[in-house]
């Protein structure tokens, strides 16, 4: 059940910030949420607010925060390591098995007006980023984390399994990284019109029931050979499936997209050509280089945001992206500015 309900403004710690929200995105994950209670084997056992796709400003600063300060408009990383462990020491700390992350049980999300954050994992947007665009960051940090993971470099030609958020923002920075072609799959039509307009060199519809192999051959024959990275963004076994197939001997396929824990795949298929096939969670040290992508024009992640409602009408929101209607809804959390 989702509701909305009234909760106390929360006071920051020393190395925290209060913010006042103005753009959280829905993501598919919160949806998932809100209707089956579960994503593998985090499990809700008591109401969670939900929200990590976010931005908003500062109204109040931790007494050791140094970096920030009241009025600065800040986009927020939702993952914040809790201990210094072995994952925290090398740099990936998305891994740590402790780690606080909005809307992820039993932590707590930010689609509410006041949140409190580490002040650490709260970065300052240029002026010429809008709070929308902040917000955007944290699925565009997935196609980013996706994109290092793959190994996406000049003239990497990629095919990308998926045309929905994830699919979108990963097609966007395998362009901005080099990639020479770039193939999109989808079951949509208009999904797939989409990725053409942000810049998709191919577009491939899926049938339903349409063979693995099949699709792998079709996709060989746009880039007039097999590509060399491909991001499956979808989870589905038969696509994990056309994804092995597709890439090319010795290249790399990256798996995005969750689907159930066990999957059917031509495992030895892959190990004989020496296909790596490498997982994606989340993301690390993203951040950087999400904001400097976006203040320099490299990408251009607004044509994502489809929908947007108040607050007041989360319900219809969230109703909006079970549906599947359009590509990101967007809640405006600032009752004065309700504005990109």
């Amino acid at each position: 059940m989702l509701v909305t309900e009234k909760c106390p403004v929360p006071e920051p710690g020393p190395t925290e910030v209060l913010l006042q929200m103005h753009s959280v995105g829905i993501c598919g994950s919160d949806v998932h949420y809100w209707q089956h209670g579960r994503i593998g084997d985090f499990v809700l056992t008591k109401p969670m607010v939900l929200g990590h796709e976010a931005s908003g400003r500062v109204v109040k600063v931790g007494s050791a925060v140094k970096h920030l300060k009241v009025g600065d408009r800040v986009a927020i990383e939702p993952g914040v390591p809790r201990e210094m462990d072995e994952f925290f020491k090398s740099g990936r700390y998305n891994l740590s098995p402790t780690i606080f992350f909005c809307a992820t049980p039993p932590d707590d999300g930010n689609l509410c007006r006041y949140y409190k954050h580490s002040a650490n994992f709260c970065y300052k947007l240029p002026d010429n980023v809008t709070f929308e665009e902040g917000a955007l960051i944290e699925p565009l940090s997935v196609g980013i984390h996706a994109c290092r993971r793959a190994g996406v470099t000049l003239g990497s030609t990629v095919l990308i399994c998926g045309a929905g958020p994830i699919g979108l923002v990963s097609l966007i920075v395998a362009k901005a990284m080099g990639a020479s072609q770039v193939v999109v799959t989808d079951l949509s039509p208009e999904r797939l019109k989409m990725a053409k307009e942000l810049g998709a060199d191919f577009q491939l519809t899926v049938k339903r029931g349409e063979e693995p192999q099949q699709l792998a051959k079709s996709v060989a024959e746009l880039l007039g050979a097999q590509p060399h990275i491909t991001i499956e963004c979808t989870g589905a076994e038969s696509s994990i499936q056309t994804a092995i197939y597709a890439t090319r001997s010795g290249g790399v396929v990256v798996l995005v997209g969750l689907g159930s824990e066990m999957a059917t795949v031509p495992l030895v298929n892959a190990a004989v050509r020496e296909v790596d096939i490498r997982g994606v969670f989340r993301y690390c040290n993203t951040w950087p280089m999400a904001i400097a992508m976006l203040s320099s024009g490299k990408v251009n992640v607004k044509p994502l945001v489809t929908h947007r409602f108040p607050l007041e009408q989360a319900v219809q929101a969230f109703e909006t992206t079970r549906q599947g209607v359009g590509i990101k809804v967007m809640l405006k959390c600032d009752r004065n500015d309700q504005n990109p």
